[in-house]
């Protein structure tokens, strides 16, 4: 078993891939990873440039011979999905990624990896470097904040790319083409509340739920995983019915775009209701586990005894929060009927935490119909609106609209063909590539995307798969070299 990625081929891709886990890049925080995909362009002696949002953008011109052919924008982006472990200590701001060789995987040591994007990024990083490679004019784009907000398509500069076909490297299965993505929005619900003193005879109980797996909201929402926030709720709902519990702090999830995997929140019991809690706790346990015994054989739904919080959240507020998030709408809303099989429309009820006399409710909202997005807009702002709530909706981004007669499409398809024998699948992904924010701010471009397998992004069960990293970049190449002739040349 050979030790280090270092050690696995295509080397030139591997290379950049293992230089970029050494860098902290987590969203929002892409300051060192500006800086090395700068000096990266630089040391190549292409021009770069850095936008005012910490887009990077390094150009390389056309081999010799193929000056007539249409440029070609690389586009992936160069932040991260932080996730961890609970019993993993890493620090994302600071620390490398080490990255575990697993038969015919990559995947990191109980963390995420950041093969998404760090694989079509470092793909990208590979075709810049290879003075031998044969491709008409090209141009990568590293954007930031993909994960976070797509705060760097959002804030791309109309004008300052020239290609005309945008190849976005940020699809997770090889051997598939996609031409289509989900839009989403941003929920974001707010409930003020006051601080009370705890009653007396009250009994102190932290609540935890751990080990499930998370994943990826749009591409993984179909897989029925559990949902700590949901979970939680739940519980909390059936604890403040039956046995007059009061919720004094909740701490569920922490990545809009991560299907929430642990939660923990402190309450109190009355004394003379502790046992018959503990009792009820354990049978609503036993049932959760039985509900997801197939998707989440790892579940821990945990009750410790406690120091008494300093307050509890005003029973008024912690009853209309609970009521409104148990009835809030989660997981797959409606499958596609343009291409079966898709998911159409999607939400996500990503975080949900108290502090400072507030508690943020968020959630991620997808579809590839703006119709039926909004229609999910009104639905959950209704909700939280009727539960006294301050409802925003912010950070939306348009779908990305199949256009089945696209010229790369087409080249793409006969470039597989001819190397592997096979068609490729054409599809549209439930996830928020950023080729329709780009494809707003660059009506002309020809747009497709692709990449190897990688599964489970965005918890720390992500792995990338290695055959399929080579077929990748092969692929990647032979479409450069075979990129179409410019019109009238």
């Amino acid at each position: 078993m050979k030790k280090s990625i270092l050690d696995l081929e295509p080397k030139l891709v591997w290379k950049h891939f293992h230089s970029l886990t050494q860098i902290p890049r987590p969203s929002k925080k892409e300051e060192k990873i500006i800086r090395f995909m700068k000096e990266f362009g630089e040391s190549l002696d292409l021009e770069t440039i850095v936008d005012e949002v910490g887009n990077v953008i390094i150009r390389k011109p056309a081999s010799a011979g193929m000056e007539n052919r249409i440029g070609i924008v690389l586009q992936g982006h160069i932040d991260m999905v932080p996730q961890k472990n609970s019993d993993k200590i890493h620090d994302f701001e600071k620390d490398p990624i080490e990255t575990i060789i697993d038969g015919d995987w990559v995947k990191a040591n109980g963390t995420t990896l950041g093969a998404d994007n760090g694989m079509g990024v470092a793909a990208a990083m590979a075709v810049l470097e290879d003075k031998t490679l044969v491709h008409g004019p090209v141009e990568a784009l590293f954007t930031v904040d993909e994960e976070s907000g797509m705060t760097g398509a959002f804030n791309l500069q109309p004008d300052i790319l020239k290609g005309d076909i945008l190849i976005n490297l940020d699809s997770e299965d090889e051997g598939e083409l996609y031409i289509g993505c989900a839009g989403g929005i941003n929920g974001n619900f707010r409930f003020t509340y006051k601080e009370e003193a705890v009653p007396k005879n009250m009994k102190a109980y932290k609540i935890g739920i751990s080990g499930l797996k998370g994943g990826h909201s749009g591409l993984d929402i179909a897989l029925g995983r559990g949902n700590s926030c949901k979970i939680m709720i739940r519980l909390l709902h059936h604890g403040i019915e039956k046995h007059d519990m009061l919720l004094a702090s909740i701490d569920a999830g922490n990545m809009r775009n991560a299907i929430p995997r642990e939660a923990n929140a402190v309450v109190v019991i009355p004394n003379e209701e502790e046992e018959k809690f503990l009792n009820c706790f354990k049978k609503f346990t036993a049932t959760i586990k039985a509900e997801l015994s197939v998707t989440e054989p790892d579940l821990k739904i945990t009750a410790e005894s406690t120091d008494t919080p300093s307050f509890v959240i005003d029973a008024d507020t912690q009853n209309r929060m609970i009521r409104a998030t148990y009835g809030c709408p989660n997981g797959v809303i409606r499958m596609s009927d343009a291409m079966p099989g898709l998911v159409e429309t999607s939400t996500n009820l990503s975080i949900i935490s108290s502090g400072k006399g507030e508690i943020k409710v968020i959630c991620l909202l997808r579809s590839s119909v703006d119709s039926a997005k909004f229609d999910l807009v009104n639905m959950m702002g209704s909700i939280f609106e009727l539960a006294g709530a301050e409802v925003v909706f912010e950070g939306e981004y348009p779908g990305w609209k199949p256009n089945p007669d696209s010229m790369i499409l087409k080249l793409m398809q006969e470039v597989y063909h001819k190397n592997y024998g096979k068609i490729p699948e054409v599809k549209a992904i439930h996830a928020g590539l950023e080729c329709g924010i780009l494809g707003s701010a660059y009506p002309n471009w020809d747009m497709i995307s692709f990449g190897p397998t990688i599964r489970f992004p965005h918890s720390p069960d992500e792995k990338v798969n290695i055959p399929s990293v080579g077929k990748f970049y092969d692929f990647l190449l032979e479409t450069l070299k075979d990129a179409p002739v410019k019109p009238n040349v």
